[in-house]
């Protein structure tokens, strides 16, 4: 009779995700959840019209103060046909890509946690707006999106049951998702 322990395979790096250092980080935010609170931030400012430029670095989190090596930066403005300049997309398409982002980064880390290779994923994120609202026509109709639908094709090697566990729990752990379906207080302050 064979009296071997069957040893769980190691978690290695798959579809670009360091699992060890994946699972390495959940297991000391568990033992330091104080390390879980973090605060980011975007500076923005006004181009011209309804065009805008916001820069992104800096954060804190993981106990300290963080920033990357260079900024990110994101420029919003309104398409023509709602008197902007088309210089960039409208922050309401913003919103739809970070929710795609949001989705898509958790299915990539969850796909890699359970050791399934990915060979694709595609998201789209669509959104319905009735502009009565934001133009001031209409104070009964909301001024942002009164539907937002989201879609995902996934293919890997696990079975289809397996992938759409993972989407599924990805939209569970998604912080945007939870954003635009639960809300959030914003608090404004106003220097002029």
């Amino acid at each position: 009779m064979n009296t071997a322990v069957m040893e769980k395979p190691e978690k290695v790096a798959i579809n670009g995700v360091d699992v060890p250092t994946l699972l390495a980080t959940i297991g000391a935010v568990g033992a330091q959840p104080e390390l879980a609170q973090f605060t980011f931030r975007a500076n923005s400012k006004w181009l011209a019209g309804t065009h805008s430029q916001a820069r992104i670095n800096g954060f804190s989190g993981a106990g300290g103060d963080h920033t990357r090596v260079e900024d990110f930066v994101v420029e919003g403005d309104h398409p023509s046909v709602l008197c902007g300049g088309d210089a960039a997309p409208a922050p309401v398409e913003y919103l739809l890509s970070a929710l795609a982002a949001c989705i898509t980064a958790g299915i990539g880390n969850i796909a890699s946690a359970r050791q399934v290779k990915l060979t694709s994923v595609e998201t789209t994120v669509e959104g319905d707006m009735d502009m009565q609202g934001i133009l001031g026509l209409n104070d009964e109709v909301r001024n942002g999106f009164n539907n937002i639908r989201a879609s995902f094709k996934i293919a890997g090697d696990a079975p289809s049951e397996k992938l759409q566990q993972i989407v599924e729990q990805s939209m569970a752990r998604s912080a945007v998702l939870d954003v635009l379906t639960n809300g959030v207080k914003v608090n404004v302050d106003i220097a002029a």
